[in-house]
C-alpha cells in the first residue's frame, strides 16, 4: 500500500515546486516506508512512497517505460499482472513489479486496457514527449486517490487528503472507476456493468457452487505477496470465510502456480476486541477450527478515546460510522505491525453485496433490495474501503478485500436479489452462509450480523455517546450551523467528530470530501423510507435495527 503525489501543468518553477511536493509527499509516508521516489522535469512532478509488498527489492517507483519515455507512480496490486504480462513477449519488463504492466498496457491500447486489470489501484501516468497524463482509479474506490488545485491552477493527484490540504484552494475525490485524460479534459466512467440495472439481474438463476468457486478465485489470486501476510478474523461471517479460504491455499506460493512451498505456509489471524466482547470470543472458535496462527489483540475503552484525534488525522472523516469501527482497526494495525506483518486480507464488501447489514430486513421487494446494494457499492469508497485502507495503511499495511474482487463481484451481484432477500426462513446472506457453511462451526456460520463497531463490545459505542455528552453542550449543537454552516452536525457525537477534523483540516473543501448524511444502522438515506420506525431516527449501529431476528433459521 503505497502513497503518491502528483503535479502537473506546472504554473511555477519546476525547482520550486518539486521542494513542495517532496514536503506533501512526507505527509503521507506512513502509506510507503520502505523508499521514496520521484520523477519531475519542466513539467511534471510525481512523488511515491513505496511499500514494498511484491518484488520488493526492484521494484521501486517511479517505474518508467522500456523506452524511457512514460513514467508511472502507482498505488496498489495487480492480481492478474503475470497473465497480463504474457501479451507482452517483445517487452522488455525492467522489474518484477506488478505494476509495471500498467505501462505497455497503456503504450498499446490507451484507456480501453483498464478493465482489463485485476486489481486495486490509484494510479498516474505521464507521457514526457507529449506532455499528457493519464490518472485512474480502481472500479470500488479501493485505493483513496483525491485531486486539487492550487491558487495558481497546477493540478495535483494524491492518495490522502492531507497531502493536499493548506496548499490546493480546491479539493475533490477522485470518483472510483474513471479515469482522465489530459487530452481530453474530463472524467471519464471505465467501470460499468449491465447488474447495476435491476432489470438485468431480476430472472438470473442463483448457483451457489459458482458464487463459492468465484471467491475462493478472488481469494487464492489475492493471496500474491512477497513478504508476510495474515488475515483479519472477527469471528463474524465474512472474515471467517476469508480466513478459511485462505487458509486453504497458505501452503502453497500462489506465484508458482501453487507448485512451490510458500514462504510463509503458517496463516496468522487477527481479532481486537474489548475483555469479554463478542468478536474475541467467535475468532478464536474460528481460529481454533482452522488452525491458524491466531492473535488475539485487546485494548481498554480509554485507550480508544485516546486514538480518536489520531484516526480522524489518518482516516480524514468525521462519518460517526466510520470513526467508531476504524478506532479498533487502527489500534489492531499497530499490533499487526509489531509483528511484522506487511498484508491482510479483510471481509469488507459482503454486507453491501449480498445485504448484510439489518435494515435489509426491511427491504419491501426484491427490486428495491437490490438497488440498495448497488447504492451502497457507489459509496463505499466514502465509508467501508476508507476505513479498511486508511485504519491500515497508517501504520504501513496493506488491506485486501476479496469480496470487493471485480470478477466475484461480477457473480455475485448477478444472483437472483429474490434469493438474497430475508425472510423468516432464511436470515441475512443465507446464500453466503450456505456457499461455505461446511468450512466454518456452525454458530459461525450462521451467527447474527454484528457491526464492527458493535462487535468489539458494545460498551465501546455506549461509552463513546458518554464522552461526547460530557463535552459537547445543547447549546453547542444547537449553534452548530455558526460554527459548521457546511454540513452541519446533527448529533454531538458528528459535531464533536467534526471539531476535531476541523483543527486538521480547517477548509470548507475538506470538509465537502466528507459525507454527510442519515442513516440507520448503514442505509442509504433512500433506504429510511422502507420502515416508519426509521423516521427521525439517525443511528449508525445495527442495534438501531429492533426484532429483526427469530432464534432459529432454516439453512
Amino acid at each position: 500500500m503505497c502513497g503518491i503525489v502528483c503535479a502537473f501543468k506546472l504554473k511555477e518553477p519546476a525547482d520550486a515546486l518539486r521542494l513542495q511536493v517532496l514536503s506533501m509527499a512526507k505527509c503521507i509516508r506512513h502509506r510507503g516506508p520502505d523508499w521514496s521516489g520521484i520523477f519531475s522535469n519542466a513539467k511534471a512532478i510525481m512523488a511515491h512512497e513505496r511499500l514494498a509488498i511484491v518484488d520488493p527489492t526492484s521494484g521501486k517507483q517511479p517505474l518508467f517505460s522500456s523506452d524511457g519515455n512514460l513514467v508511472l507512480a502507482a498505488n496498489g496490486e495487480i492480481y492478474n499482472h503475470l497473465e497480463l504480462r504474457k501479451q507482452f513477449k517483445n517487452y522488455n519488463f525492467q522489474t518484477k513489479s506488478d505494476c509495471e504492466v500498467i505501462l505497455p498496457l497503456y503504450k498499446e491500447k490507451g484507456a480501453s486496457f483498464l478493465d482489463e486489470m485485476n486489481g486495486i489501484f490509484g494510479f498516474a501516468l505521464y507521457d514526457i514527449e507529449n506532455d499528457n497524463y493519464f490518472i485512474a482509479r480502481d472500479h470500488m474506490g479501493i485505493i483513496p486517490l483525491y485531486m486539487g488545485w492550487d491558487q495558481h491552477g497546477t493540478f495535483y493527484v494524491a492518495s490522502e487528503l492531507k497531502a493536499l490540504e493548506g496548499l490546493c484552494t480546491k479539493i475533490e475525490l477522485f470518483p472510483p472507476g474513471h479515469y482522465l485524460d489530459s487530452r481530453e479534459g474530463e472524467l471519464k466512467r471505465w467501470y460499468s456493468r449491465d447488474w447495476m440495472d435491476y432489470e438485468n439481474v431480476k430472472d438470473n438463476a442463483t448457483e451457489i457452487a459458482e458464487l463459492r468457486k468465484a471467491l475462493e478465485a478472488a481469494v487464492h489470486r489475492q493471496l500474491m505477496s512477497d513478504v508476510p501476510y495474515g488475515v483479519l478474523l472477527s469471528g463474524g461471517l465474512d472474515s471467517s470465510i476469508t480466513s478459511a479460504i485462505a487458509k486453504k491455499y497458505a501452503e502453497k506460493r500462489i506465484e508458482s502456480e501453487d507448485t512451490e512451498g510458500a514462504w510463509w505456509p503458517q496463516l496468522h489471524s487477527f481479532a481486537i476486541g474489548l475483555e469479554g466482547s463478542p468478536d474475541l470470543a467467535a475468532a478464536q472458535k474460528v481460529a481454533d477450527h482452522l488452525k491458524t496462527v491466531h492473535h488475539e489483540i485487546k485494548f481498554t475503552i480509554q485507550e480508544g478515546i485516546d486514538a480518536i484525534r489520531d484516526v480522524i488525522y489518518h482516516l480524514e472523516t468525521y462519518d460517526i460510522t466510520t470513526i467508531r469501527a476504524s478506532t479498533p482497526m487502527y489500534l489492531m494495525a499497530r499490533a499487526i505491525k509489531a509483528m511484522g506483518i506487511k498484508m491482510v486480507l479483510s471481509g469488507e464488501g459482503a454486507d453491501e453485496i449480498f445485504g448484510g447489514y439489518l435494515y435489509f430486513h426491511k427491504a419491501p421487494n426484491a427490486e428495491e433490495f437490490h438497488k440498495e446494494n448497488v447504492r451502497k457499492l457507489d459509496k463505499l469508497h466514502m465509508y467501508d474501503c476508507l476505513r479498511a485502507n486508511k485504519s491500515l495503511a497508517s501504520w504501513g499495511i496493506e488491506g485486501r478485500v476479496p469480496f470487493l474482487d471485480k470478477e466475484f463481484m461480477d457473480v455475485a451481484m448477478r444472483i437472483n436479489p429474490q434469493d438474497k432477500m430475508i425472510n423468516g426462513e432464511r436470515m441475512e446472506k443465507w446464500v453466503l452462509r450456505k456457499a461455505f457453511e461446511d468450512m466454518l462451526p456452525a454458530s459461525v456460520a450462521w451467527r447474527q450480523k454484528e457491526q464492527f463497531s458493535d462487535g468489539v463490545g458494545y460498551s465501546w459505542i455506549d461509552t463513546l455517546k458518554e464522552m461526547v455528552n460530557e463535552h459537547v453542550t445543547d447549546e453547542q449543537l444547537a449553534n452548530a450551523k455558526y460554527k459548521f454552516p457546511l454540513q452541519t452536525p446533527s448529533s454531538k457525537e458528528e459535531f464533536y467528530y467534526r471539531s476535531i477534523f476541523a483543527e486538521h483540516y480547517p477548509s470548507d473543501t475538506a470538509a465537502l470530501s466528507v459525507p454527510s448524511v442519515p442513516s440507520v444502522a448503514c442505509s442509504s438515506p433512500i433506504a429510511l423510507e422502507w420502515d416508519a420506525s426509521f423516521k427521525n431516527m439517525n443511528d449508525p449501529s445495527g442495534r438501531a435495527v429492533k426484532n429483526v431476528h427469530s432464534d432459529a433459521y432454516g439453512k
